[in-house]
């Protein structure tokens, strides 16, 4: 299997100035592949990324020779990068036309910005005398051109590296390496079984006695200075030094708010591998985004990112993830007796049913519920009450329709 592992560096600031050169190069590469592509489109030509690198190679030497003071795999892989962007958007064409895509979501290629997304391949490829793409030593890794540069940490994987690929967050410089890892599952012989509700007030929200996960809400939490740092940058006069260091602080808390979220979702997923299934829901983010009251603190907990997470580590961990159907009533179905409170609200986080006068926490009674829909538990209240879900009851079947996870 293919790791991404992606490590800060610590540059000099002559290796930092040839990142920067780097990262022009292969913007300006992509641009002009993009502007020859769409002349050659309107021409009624059949464009292609190995034409136009080849195209580009031929003139490099006569009207771009600085682009020789970088990798020459900058602007290599940012034309095949275009080539897999209109790949993309083809695919798109595709399904908007046959009604499985509204053209706002069909991702059209565009021209790239200084400063935005600055990125660039660093490495010349493996061979057959160095399996590796790059060297790296301990807390060091070896490029072209540039030599050895300093990184926060070392490359955790033993694998063979494939690419590492150079970016750029606010100040910052990350190196992320593509790994061939030889991985086999854990062959899991334990039977437990966890629900996981996701919500706003409490990130996760599990079916045993684990206590639930509070929310960081990063961006609630620098709201304030954000709007501030942001109209110090709007006031700032453009192309002025004060203009670029009102940016790169900017640029440094919009790093932090998105850091401290990955760090929550990605030891929230690591520690939910020690199950051997885990049950989510499936929800709707794109209309919970759509719904005014409720897109920012839904884009604040990052449920699409916890599930992508969840995936992968599942797999490498031999766990299995099941996704309950999205029209599961998961909060509103009692989990002692099974009867549905069709009346629950949003705003009520506690209930009692009347059926069997059972009290809920809201979340609580949807993880337990999402539990239920463990195969080894569905149906057989003796089995789900002793896994990992904790709890008693049947009944509610019908609604008991999952999918695997995608």
């Amino acid at each position: 299997m293919i790791l991404a592992h992606r490590v800060r560096l610590v540059p000099t600031a002559d290796q930092e100035r040839y990142f920067g050169r780097a990262c022009g190069v292969a913007r300006f590469a992509y641009n002009w592949a993009l502007a020859q592509w769409q002349r050659q489109y309107r021409a009624g030509k059949k464009p292609s990324e190995a034409a136009l690198r080849k195209a580009l190679n031929a003139c490099k030497d006569t009207d771009f020779p600085w682009m020789r003071e970088v990798t020459k795999n900058a602007p290599q892989q940012a034309i095949k990068n275009l080539g897999s962007a209109y790949a993309n958007f083809f695919d798109d064409l595709k399904k908007y036309r046959h009604g499985e895509l509204p053209w706002k979501r069909v991702r059209v290629p565009k021209f790239k910005k200084k400063g935005a997304h600055d990125s660039f391949r660093a490495d010349n490829g493996p061979d057959e005398r160095h399996p590796n793409a790059v060297p790296t030593v301990g807390k060091r890794v070896r490029l072209p051109i540039v030599g050895w540069v300093a990184m926060r940490e070392e490359v955790r994987f033993a694998g063979r590296i494939l690419a590492v690929t150079i970016s750029r967050q606010a100040d910052a410089w990350y190196a992320s390496f593509s790994i061939d890892l030889e991985h086999q599952p854990e062959s899991r012989t334990d039977r437990t079984v966890v629900g996981v509700d996701l919500g706003i007030t409490a990130l996760a929200t599990f079916s045993d006695e684990t206590p639930k996960v509070v929310a960081p809400k990063p961006l609630r939490r620098y709201l304030q200075k954000l709007k501030r740092l942001s109209r110090a940058f709007t006031r700032k006069q453009r192309g002025s030094n004060n203009r670029v260091k009102a940016k790169t602080k900017l640029a440094r808390l919009h790093r932090r708010i998105a850091d401290i979220r990955a760090d929550v979702l990605h030891k929230l997923t690591t520690d939910l591998t020690r199950y051997a299934t885990i049950v989510i829901e499936n929800l709707n983010v794109t209309g919970m985004l759509s719904n005014r009251h409720l897109s920012r603190a839904t884009g604040d907990m990052g449920f699409g990112e916890f599930r992508r997470q969840l995936e992968y580590k599942a797999a490498m961990a031999g766990s299995t993830v099941i996704v309950a159907d999205r029209w599961f009533a998961s909060s509103k179905l009692c989990s002692s007796c099974g009867m549905k409170n069709g009346s629950l609200t949003l705003a009520e986080r506690t209930w009692t049913c009347a059926s069997c006068g059972a009290s809920h926490d809201r979340d609580v009674n949807a993880a337990r519920n999402l539990a239920r829909l463990c195969p080894s538990t569905r149906g057989n209240p003796e089995s789900w009450a002793g896994s990992a879900c904790g709890a008693d009851g049947s009944g509610g079947e019908d609604h008991l329709a999952v999918k695997p996870a995608a």
